[in-house]
This record gives C-alpha cells, sequence and structure tokens, in this order.
C-alpha cells in the first residue's frame, strides 16, 4: 500500500516538539531496564492452529531517532514500551513485559507463585510463564490477582491455570468484588462495537514500521489468542483487608469507579512493593476510550490516588503496575504518585471552572494548558489518554453531548449533513480544491473536516478519498497519542482499501460462559429489532434446567421484559426449557441442535427469535 512521506509541516512540528520537552532525561530508560533477566527468543507466539497470535519483533525497529513519520515523544515512549523479556521488581516479584498490551507478575510464595494480571490471551501468558519458569524454577502458580476488570488482565487466565485445580484447597483466584459482571458485560453489551473500534484504537491490522504502527502509548497493541476468565474465588470488598496467600500477606485497597468500575491496588508489606494495577503509569489515561466505554470519574481517580499516597507512603520501596516500568525510591515514588494524582484532579477541576465560565468541551480542551511541572513530566504526557479527549470526555460525564447552543441541538445526521455542505460549497470538486489547498498550508484537521463531508456525500469519489487518507497519514505523523495515531492510520488504510472488519474479538466462548440468565436476557433485549416487533404480543416462560431458575419473558411494543418467577402455564402461550450452555449457542443463531423442548405454542420462540438482529463486527466508520 503506498505511504506517504511527512510534509514540510508536520517535520516542523516534530522539530519544535523535540527542541521543547527534556529527552535529555534518561531516568525512564534506566528504569526500564532495571532488573533484567532474559527475554523471549524468538519472541513470535503461536496458538494451536499454528497462527501468530503476538509477535514482538515486529516492533524490533523502534531504535535510535525518531523518524520525521513519528513524534518524537510517541517514539520514545514506544522505545521504552517495546522492551521485552523477565525483569526482576525485586527479590520476591518478576514481571514479564512486552508480550502483550500488559504486563504480567509473579510473587514468589512458600511453595509456589501468585500471578498477576495474566495478560490477554492464554497463548501470552503461557508463554510469560514459561519464560519465568525458566529462570526461576518450575514453580506452580498457587492463586491468580486479577486487579481489574478489563480484558488484558484476566484474559490470559487459562493458559497458566488448569480450572479444575480452581477449588477449595487448589488455586485461588482473587478480584475486586464484582468484577465478573463488568468484564462479561463490558465484552458483550456493546461488545460489538467496542471491538470494531479497538480494532482501529489498537492498530490491529496496520503495517508495523515508521509509516504504520509504532505503539499504542499503554504497550504495543493486542494480542490475537483465546480469551477466557475465571469465577474469583476470593472477592476483595474493603479497603485495609489483608490475606495471607502461599505465605505472603497482601494489603488491599478498592479503587472502583476509577481506570475500571472494579479495581483494586494492593500492598505486599513483606516486599515493600505496592501495585497500582492500572491507575498510575507512565502516562495520562483515558477518562473515555476511543474503543468507547462509560466515562471514567478523574475526581474519584485522583481521589484513590490521594489515598494510597496516605495509606502507603512510607512503607514502599518499589511501586509497579500493569503495564510499563516501575519507580523505585521513597523519592521517586512521592513525586510519580503525586504527578499522577494532580494530573487527573488538573483536569477534573479546570475543566469544571471552564464549564462554568460557559466553555464548550471543544473549547475548553483548545485552550486549556498543564502546569509546567506536568507538562514536562514524561510520565503525565498524553500517550494514550490526551488532554484533548478527556477533558471532552469530564465535559461529557457533567453536561452530556449537547453544549446548549440550540443550532446544535438537532442538526442533521452525517450523510445529509454531508451532502448539504458540499452543495452549499460548490461540489465535490470544489470540496476537493479547497481541502487540498488546507493540506498544501498544513492545515490537516481542516482538510480532514472538508474530505469527511466529502466521501460522505459521495463515498466513492476518488479524489477525496485519496486525499482522505493522505490527510489522515499526516496526522498520524503529527499525533503524540499513540490511539490517535492508530485511528488516524487505520481510517487512511480502509480508505484506500477494504474495510478490515474485527481483527480480534473479546466475546471468546469461555467469557460468554460467564453470563447469568440476566445478562443473556439482556442481550437479547438489546438485539431486538423494535419496528419489526412492534406488531408481537408474545409471553414464554424460560426455564434454564441446569440452574432451575425460571424467567417469564415478555414481548410488547418491541421491548424485551424478563421477571423472575414461577412458570404458569395458564398465563404463558408456551414454555421453552434448556440449560445455559444451549442458550448461549440459541443467541448465537443455533436454532436447530439438540437440547430445547418446547409446550405450548411451539412458534412463540421462533417468532421471538426472528425479529433480533446481531450486531455488524465491520460496520463503516470512515466512510457512511
Amino acid at each position: 500500500m503506498h505511504q506517504n512521506d511527512a510534509t514540510e509541516a508536520i517535520r516542523a512540528q516534530q522539530r519544535e516538539l523535540a527542541s521543547s520537552l527534556p529527552f535529555d532525561d534518561r531516568r525512564d530508560f534506566e528504569a526500564a531496564d532495571r532488573g533484567f533477566i532474559g527475554a523471549l527468543d524468538p519472541a513470535e507466539i503461536r496458538d494451536a492452529d499454528g497462527d501468530v497470535v503476538w509477535d514482538a519483533n515486529e516492533f524490533a525497529f523502534i531504535t535510535g531517532d525518531a523518524p520525521d513519520t513519528v513524534n518524537p515523544s510517541l517514539w520514545r515512549q514506544s522505545t521504552l514500551a517495546a522492551k521485552q523479556g523477565l525483569y526482576e521488581v525485586v527479590e520476591g516479584i518478576y514481571q514479564v513485559r512486552g508480550l502483550d498490551l500488559s504486563n504480567v507478575s509473579f510473587v514468589e510464595g512458600d511453595t509456589g507463585v501468585i500471578v498477576i494480571d495474566p495478560l490477554i490471551s492464554k497463548e501470552t501468558a503461557a508463554a510469560a510463564l514459561a519464560l519465568y519458569r525458566a529462570h526461576r524454577g518450575d514453580r506452580p502458580v498457587t492463586a491468580v490477582i486479577f486487579s481489574h476488570s478489563h480484558i488484558d488482565h484476566f484474559g490470559g487466565v487459562l493458559g497458566i491455570v488448569d480450572p479444575q485445580d480452581v477449588r477449595p484447597g487448589g488455586v485461588q483466584v482473587v478480584a475486586p468484588i464484582g468484577i465478573v459482571g463488568e468484564a462479561v458485560a463490558e465484552n458483550v453489551y456493546a461488545g460489538t462495537a467496542m471491538s470494531r473500534r479497538a480494532g482501529y484504537m489498537y492498530g490491529a491490522r496496520l503495517e508495523r514500521g515508521p509509516k504504520g504502527a509504532v505503539g499504542a502509548g499503554l504497550g504495543q497493541s493486542t494480542s490475537t489468542g483465546h480469551p477466557g476468565i475465571l469465577v474469583p474465588t476470593l472477592e476483595i470488598r474493603s479497603t485495609g483487608e489483608t490475606h495471607v496467600i502461599d505465605g505472603v500477606e497482601i494489603e488491599f485497597q478498592m479503587a472502583p469507579g476509577t481506570e475500571a468500575p472494579a479495581e483494586m491496588h494492593f500492598l505486599f508489606p513483606g516486599k515493600r512493593a505496592l501495585c497500582m494495577a492500572e491507575n498510575a503509569t507512565h502516562t495520562l489515561h483515558n477518562l473515555l476510550t476511543l474503543r468507547g466505554a462509560l466515562v471514567r470519574d478523574p475526581h474519584v481517580w485522583a481521589g484513590y490516588l490521594t489515598e494510597a499516597i496516605e495509606r502507603f507512603g512510607g512503607r514502599v520501596d518499589v511501586v509497579f503496575a500493569s503495564h510499563h516500568w516501575p519507580t523505585w525510591g521513597a523519592d521517586e515514588i512521592g513525586e510519580f504518585l503525586a504527578l499522577q494524582r494532580d494530573l487527573y484532579a488538573y483536569l477534573h477541576d479546570q475543566t469544571l471552572r471552564m464549564l462554568n465560565l460557559g466553555m464548550t468541551g471543544a473549547e475548553i480542551a483548545e485552550e486549556i494548558q498543564l502546569p509546567p511541572a506536568l507538562e514536562n513530566a514524561w510520565n503525565a504526557r498524553g500517550y494514550y489518554g490526551s488532554v484533548s479527549h478527556n477533558v471532552k470526555a469530564i465535559y461529557q460525564r457533567y453536561m452530556g453531548w449537547f453544549d446548549g447552543n440550540p443550532a446544535r441541538l438537532w442538526p442533521h445526521p452525517p450523510k445529509p449533513l454531508a451532502e448539504r455542505y458540499v452543495a452549499a460549497i460548490g461540489g465535490i470538486d470544489r470540496v476537493v480544491e479547497v481541502a487540498q489547498q488546507a493540506y498544501d498550508d498544513g492545515d490537516f484537521r481542516w482538510a480532514a473536516t472538508l474530505l469527511d463531508h466529502a466521501v460522505f456525500a459521495a463515498a466513492d469519489h476518488a479524489a477525496a478519498r485519496t486525499l482522505y487518507a493522505d490527510t489522515l497519514e499526516q496526522l498520524a505523523y503529527g499525533a503524540e497519542n499513540g490511539t490517535w495515531r492508530n485511528f488516524f492510520l487505520s481510517g487512511a488504510t480502509e480508505l484506500r482499501g477494504e474495510n478490515f472488519g474485527t481483527p480480534t474479538a473479546t466475546a471468546a466462548p469461555e467469557i460468554l460462559a460467564q453470563l447469568s440468565p440476566e445478562q443473556m436476557l439482556d442481550a437479547i433485549a438489546i438485539s431486538v429489532d423494535g419496528p419489526r416487533a412492534w406488531d408481537l404480543d408474545l409471553a414464554l416462560d424460560l426455564t434454564f434446567t441446569d440452574i432451575g431458575r425460571n424467567f417469564r419473558v415478555t414481548l410488547r411494543n418491541g421491548v424485551l421484559v424478563y421477571v423472575e418467577k414461577a412458570a404458569d402455564e395458564s398465563t404463558a402461550q408456551a414454555t421453552v426449557s434448556l440449560a445455559k450452555p444451549r442458550m448461549l449457542a440459541l443467541i448465537g443463531g443455533d436454532r436447530e441442535s439438540a437440547g430445547i423442548e418446547r409446550t405450548g405454542d411451539q412458534g412463540v420462540l421462533d417468532r421471538l427469535m426472528s425479529v433480533l438482529q446481531p450486531g455488524d463486527p465491520s460496520f463503516d466508520i470512515v466512510l457512511p
């Protein structure tokens, strides 16, 4: 695929940034290399079918000075994040970094090893465990800790633990309360849309190289193996809760509603080591991830960081997290955690101050300025979250999508709006002409706005698509934020070729198997095509035979409602009996296999299933 060089406007921006940030500060490089024991070689990990699910060597080109086509600050971050191998954090605690988006940590106990956050895929987790054992001995896994409810922190668990070993007296699975419900809901309710957009966010289909993917800021990319989950045997419910696992004392701090709905920090007092999960990393994190999620609360986030500073200060020699590299030394830890705390607090407080002056989210994002201490702190730079989209997220959290201007209350949707703009400007060719001038002037944001309208008005206009792809490419070259770069380049890739769909789906069978009956029924309700169901009036009893629960399910006015109650043939049109696994298969479209018993009106279930509309994993993003 054709790729352009950086324009002079982008090269000038890169030079200016390179001269304004403290690139002579090498402390992060020293920390990222500290404790290195050995790398995985070869660094290519395959699944049972022989398909590559992770290859750390794809990013081996990230060395030396930044090329013109990569923001020098992002190049620095990617150089650090691309390091892979086994590292000692302190005696008895080890990390494998660079084998997935996240890190996996190993804490040695009396009889085996406690594993913290086993990556996304069982293949990468197994490879990380094998690397650890190659250097530290064949220690059995005695416990697994999930720090929070995102898939890169639990998905690989089946690569390190046999589910049959999770039993009383066997392997413990420790997690914050509510983690399974949050994890399953996130990957199912809006999972199709989130997964499609995650393909853009993590650059899953992008060519690796100086003109392609260089990393996502938090890590390099996501593995494409097989995720799963295990139900916790020990749920942590309160701050201060302390447990001894395999002879290792662990003190927990709850931090719900921060980077994840269910999240916790934990201290190993005997090792003076604090795990901050994903609430203090070497980047500004997302308050609203570009793949989509609920807006996170920076006020609560900052509050839990303050609590961690107060609670654990003076008892810690090292802070480590499930991304990036640790921080050692009391003074360095104090500075690091305080800067991270101040970052989220400043964005929250200043956004609220400015919105109370009548400014909109977009206006605040352009005007807000970080104080010099934050602007020049490498760990506060916007490699994963950005000041721009985080400020807009805070505005959205408090004020919603509407900025108060009545002209923006009821605009046309994108395609008819684009058609009107194009006509007003003088037709598609005139729009491309104006956009070309903006491109030549280095005003790529304006060019992208014009060309967005152009392709939504005339999706097959070759010149518009070509210039739009070129424009997004230049925006990518200038982006400090790794996920912005990936979004821009993914859009350019689809404009120049074909829709690449959803490279990595998170709704794996092992995760879907944890759906509660209520979540299964929610998934069905979300899939009802309302207009097609307007005239249906259905009532059936749905009995889960393997767990002994019955739900009255009704469909009226295009709305599916369920209530758990005893089955009643006198008021139900039909009764459908099946086990949970068969229900999952039914939701997946299998209506023919055995395992479903029906009484009453045999057609009720078929009429319900006929109005379900599954999500589209290849819906268009950059085209109408």
